[in-house]
């Protein structure tokens, strides 16, 4: 880990045991941590040296998590910024480092094991069955949160018929699932997982009918990830892939994914 960068680093889903390698040197190794209490297990700052900094930014504005960033690093501490899951995906990481570019401050970021792959794993689920589906699309809803591009609406990746994996929007299961309904059928599987791999994780299975009556027994607000999709199933309609065809002739050398 170098003084001279600022690291984003992915905290995964939350378990400790599931950050990487690199993730935990470099939270050994850091003067200062910021990271996301509402997501994260606390186990996780267990990697950290009992002399870093701590920093809860689940109260902090985007402008004090910078501030504080920015001061740390022209003292020439180490700097992690954890963030929960992977940092590809709805991390802040865009906007944060915009703001460190404006600040003359260098940057690199770890990936993490992202919330709707442990979701995913805890329940034993492939999200790519041949001849079910072959692709994930990973969105969220609009309500109350950033807009949506108007291309990206939930509609049109409905007709898709892909695996749904819908982030930061648990609080409005039901409504989802209505304008879901049409396309995925009222039987689709579906499986919301509350702070997977966490041990407040809470695992509920159901369909795209019913599921909305479970989320809301559970009282369930945040953390979760909503999984919907034929390749839910106990046992999918499926079929094995060309990859692994015994008539696949393997003296053509592969050059493309699974078919």
């Amino acid at each position: 880990m170098t003084v001279n960068e600022v690291q984003f680093v992915g905290a995964g889903p939350g378990a400790a045991d599931l950050l990487t390698l690199r993730a935990a040197r470099m939270l050994a190794e850091a003067d200062v941590v910021l990271y996301p209490g509402t997501y994260l297990d606390p186990a996780v700052l267990e990697n950290c040296s009992p002399d870093a900094e701590l920093v809860d930014t689940q109260d902090l504005d985007l402008d004090a998590i910078i501030a504080h960033v920015v001061s740390a690093h022209r003292e020439g501490l180490r700097v992690v910024r954890l963030v929960s899951g992977d940092p590809t995906l709805y991390s802040a990481v865009f906007e944060q480092t915009r703001r460190l570019d404006a600040a003359g401050v260098r940057w690199s970021v770890t990936p993490g094991v992202p919330a709707y792959a442990a979701a995913a794993a805890r329940v034993g689920r492939e999200l790519t069955v041949p001849l079910v589906t072959q692709s994930v699309v990973l969105t969220r809803t609009r309500q109350r949160s950033t807009a949506m591009p108007e291309s990206e609406s939930l509609a049109a990746f409905a007709a898709t018929r892909a695996t749904l994996v819908l982030h930061l929007a648990i609080a409005h299961t039901r409504s989802l699932m209505d304008e879901l309904a049409p396309e995925y059928g009222p039987d689709c599987p579906v499986v919301v997982v509350y702070r997977a791999t966490q041990p407040e994780e809470l695992v509920l299975r159901g369909t795209v009918a019913d599921i909305a009556d479970q989320v809301e027994a559970a009282e369930l607000r945040q953390a979760a990830v909503i999984l919907v999709g034929r390749a839910l199933a106990e046992r999918p309609d499926g079929t094995d892939s060309y990859l692994y065809d015994p008539l696949r002739d393997r003296s053509v050398k592969q050059t493309g994914g699974r078919g």
